[in-house]
């Protein structure tokens, strides 16, 4: 298939499936993208989550506590790893508005809540949200030049998983707000070239180093 045909113009996206998008990546990297995504990121669930506390009992990422508070309700696995994935924007000191946003079932429609997304990620929960991230995810939808063209994504993590394939499959530059979360998940969740990472992404890792030690 040609993947990067999706996004030639508003009026051709077309939608596509976990199976293609995952072959597409994996002709192109010669990595499974769900597989390797998921098993770098279950490595890293304590080391991060221990840093993500530290700074947060510091003071320096207070938003970071909200967070881990959620893991005091429903210390789930799944909700351990969208606790590393949605709160590494805010230890990284960047903006994911643009990107990734909540979706009440009963709220705004999706044509409000895609206004204005390039490429992201809508994680759909019932009713007002609470917490920092929802606890009981129902669906999940990677969008591209404000259309869906993926969704009934089972959770957070593989949403995260497919919005990176897209972005690296369509050879798209990782968005502006979001540069050194994405480089965190290619360069050390991916293990993908690992040696190119910038300065930034390089101290992250040796200091997750530290923590797993």
């Amino acid at each position: 298939m040609m993947l990067l045909r999706v996004i030639v113009s508003p009026q051709e996206i077309r939608r596509v499936t976990l199976q293609e998008l995952s072959a597409e990546f994996s002709r192109i990297v010669t990595k499974d993208l769900l597989d390797s995504f998921l098993d770098g990121l279950d490595a890293l669930v304590p080391g991060v989550l221990q840093m993500y506390g530290e700074a947060a009992a510091s003071g320096r990422r207070v938003r970071l506590s909200s967070v881990l508070s959620c893991l005091h309700k429903e210390d789930t696995n799944q909700n351990k790893k969208a606790a590393v994935l949605l709160g590494l924007p805010c230890y990284l000191a960047e903006d994911s508005s643009d990107i990734i946003r909540m979706c009440d079932a009963h709220g705004e429609t999706l044509d409000v809540l895609m206004s204005g997304m390039q490429v992201g990620l809508l994680i759909g929960h019932e009713g007002p949200l609470h917490d920092a991230f929802p606890l009981d995810v129902f669906n999940v939808a990677l969008v591209v030049e404000e259309k869906i063209i993926l969704h009934d994504l089972r959770d957070v993590s593989t949403g995260i998983a497919m919005l990176l394939g897209a972005i690296y499959c369509l050879n798209l530059e990782y968005p502006r707000n979001m540069k050194y979360y994405f480089e965190f998940l290619q360069r050390v969740v991916m293990n993908i070239k690992p040696d190119q990472c910038s300065a930034r992404i390089h101290g992250l890792r040796n200091k997750m180093l530290r923590y797993r030690m």
